[in-house]
Order: C-alpha cells, then structure tokens, then sequence
C-alpha cells in the first residue's frame, strides 16, 4: 500500500512523534509501498509536491520524537469547493492506498472532506485523521496529542515567574499564553500556585472579563505582598464579546488572530492602578519546546500515528484515532477511531464548572491534567 501524511495547522512538540509512528507502522506493516509526505500540508498536495520518505534511514527517522515544529511543514489553509477534486486528482496519479491527515478542528473537516469525496467517487481510499492541538479542543477524545506538552510548558513557566513575582514583588507580572477560544493551556499555568506561594490569578476566553473587576482583584491580590502573577489566555473578551486585544488580522481559516493581551492588561495596570506592571509572551515556545515536552504526550503522539496506519491497513476509513483515559488508581492511555463527522470544526471548550469565581481552577482539573503533564515536576527552595 501507498500511503500519505500530511500536517494541518501549528506545529506541536510532538507532532513528529505521531510522524514517527506513521513511518514505523508502515514499514513494520508487511505491506511495503511508497510512504509519501506532503510537503506543508495540504499547499503541496494542491502542488503535486509529495516528499518520498521511502528509504529515509531508520535512525533519521527515530530522531523525529525529539525534533521541534514539523519536519515535513504545516499550513493554514481554508480549502475551497475547487480544491478538493485536484486533491483527489493528486491522490490518484501517485496511486496512495491509504491518506492521514494530522491536524485539529479544521484539518478534520479536511480529512472528512476528502473521505467523503473519494466514496462518492468510488475510490479505494482508507482515510484516517491523527489527533494534533496544544488546544485541546477536539471533541470525542479525551484529550490532544501536543496539549500535554503545552500544558507542561506553561505549568512549568508560570511557576518560574511567580518565584519570580514573589522575590521581587514589586510589580505584577501578567503572562499571556496560546488560546483563541479555549482555555485548556492556561488552565495549566494554575500548576504554580502548587509549586510556589505567589498569589495568581487565572482568565480563561470561556468567561467574558469585567476590567473594573479584574483590576480591583489585582489591587487586592497584589497588596497581600505575596507578589501577583496573572495568566490569561490571548482570546479572553470582554463584555461586550470583543477581544481585549486584537492584531486586525485573520488566519487562513478565517479566525480572528489574537494578540498582545498581556501588554494590553498590564498598560491597565499601570494607568489604572499606578502599580508597576510587566508583560510576558512566549508565545510559540510554549508548543514547539522539546525540553520542556511531556513523556506522556510523546508516547500517546507516536502512538496515535502507528494507530492510525494499522487501522487504515485493517481496513478502516472515515475515522480520527482518538484517545481514552484511566486516571485511577493510575493513568493509562487507549486508542480508539471516532467518526470524522463527530470532530470536524467541532470545538470542546474548558468546563466553565471548573472556573471558580472567574479566575480560579477547580481540583477536578488538577486531577485531569497532571498525568498528561507527566512527573518529574520540581520542588523549590523558598526560605522566606
């Protein structure tokens, strides 16, 4: 069998985990063929512009677990009506058995899509979608390859800058990390206020924002003299719906492209409330770094791609590989196949019963979230 992986959308930590997986299970299938890759996603399937990964070395290819970004490109394209036949198109003169597609919301719209297409056309094609979002967005499954990375990244870097805030509390240090419509990484910053004793507080795009609130619970918090780290997720509005802060700009998709949050809070801070006030965004870091990637979201990615190639190989179509969880008395991770049509552009938003009081997270988050983090997490030093 001829097979196709393709990326869709942002790049995780572990993206080339689950492109790993893919590779591996081909070969390992005892079904040899070509083993394509489109090269940034679907712009080189529209191309014809397919990498043959065929006879790359089996020591190259185990290096993709630990490579940052996408090691065959991703894109942000809407495809249109006009699109989808010259994929199909493409499919057919490169003879591909079986295509996967890794992405997110959008990308499983694609993949469905394309199935649906390749039916109606009586084409013999296994389609099968690998789960792919620090967002954590998707439907159905239990949670995203690459969200226990991010999550780790920002449960690690918000503890860093309360010990920070708390050392020099001289200011307030407010932290703007990824998240258009859904709150699941910043949730995740939460982790500080168990490694550290800095005040924090915690605004998800879930719950609209009252700026007069907001700056009154800052004044509040930060005169304890704990310091104050504030973390907010890059989408949150206000009430009127608008985001606080707004680039002008749309993706590829068509969605609005949030920005400098954080820079604008902390100008509020500053005129409104005369206390100084630091902004931060790390902004890509926190999904592409691979020091800071989950163990737990490596496996469960590379898993995700074998996943999908054994299925597409057994037989099966039309589905997303998605994820099962068993968190007592410990974690345990299983795959299983969903159909597109119940994850395409569907969006899972953060449980507003775990938002507590507007800027705090519930336990039943903590107990969700921590094992896909994964261990290994520090014990500080605060002698004060």
């Amino acid at each position: 069998m001829n097979i196709l992986v393709a990326h869709g959308g942002g790049p995780t930590a572990v993206i080339n985990a689950s492109l790993q997986g893919v590779i591996e299970a081909a070969r390992d299938s005892g079904q040899p063929g070509k083993i394509y890759a489109a090269r940034f996603g679907a712009e080189g399937i529209l191309k014809g512009d397919l990498l043959d990964l065929t006879d790359v070395s089996a020591e190259r290819v185990s290096g993709l677990s630990m490579t940052p970004a996408s090691a065959i490109g991703s894109c942000r394209r809407k495809l249109t009506e006009a699109d989808f036949p010259i994929i199909l198109d493409v499919l057919k003169r490169f003879h591909i058995d079986a295509f996967f597609y890794n992405g997110g919301n959008d990308s499983m719209d694609t993949c469905s899509r394309v199935n649906e297409l390749a039916i109606r056309e009586g084409l013999d094609l296994r389609v099968i979608g690998i789960p792919k979002t620090m967002d954590n967005d998707l439907e159905v499954t239990d949670h995203c390859p690459g969200y226990g990375s991010a999550a780790r990244y920002a449960a690690l870097s918000s503890a860093e800058l309360a010990l920070d805030a708390s050392a020099l509390p001289i200011h307030v240090v407010v932290l703007e990390l990824m998240g258009r419509n859904a709150g699941w990484v910043t949730a995740a910053s939460a982790m500080a206020q168990r490694l550290t004793r800095c005040e924090q507080l915690i605004y998800l795009p879930e719950i609209r924002v009252d700026m007069d609130r907001m700056l009154a619970d800052i004044q509040d918090r930060y005169a304890k003299g704990h310091g104050l780290l504030v973390t907010l997720s890059e989408g949150i509005c206000g009430l009127d719906g608008k985001p606080l802060a707004d680039t002008g700009l749309v993706d590829g998709f068509g969605h609005v492209v949030p920005g400098g949050t954080a820079q604008f809070v902390s100008n509020q801070i500053i005129r409104e409330l005369g206390i100084k006030s630091h902004a931060e965004k790390p902004g890509l870091l926190g999904r592409a770094s691979i020091p800071y990637a989950s163990e737990v979201d490596r496996r469960e990615a590379y898993e995700a791609g074998r996943y999908a190639v054994e299925a597409a190989f057994a037989g099966q179509s039309g589905s997303m590989v998605a994820i099962r969880a068993v968190r007592e008395p410990e974690y345990s991770g299983s795959m299983f196949l969903t159909p597109l049509e119940k994850v395409a552009n569907a969006e899972k938003k953060f449980p507003r019963e775990w938002i507590l009081d507007g800027n705090q997270i519930a336990d039943e988050f903590f107990a969700y979230a921590e094992p896909l983090i994964g261990g290994g997490l520090p014990e500080y030093v605060d002698f004060r």
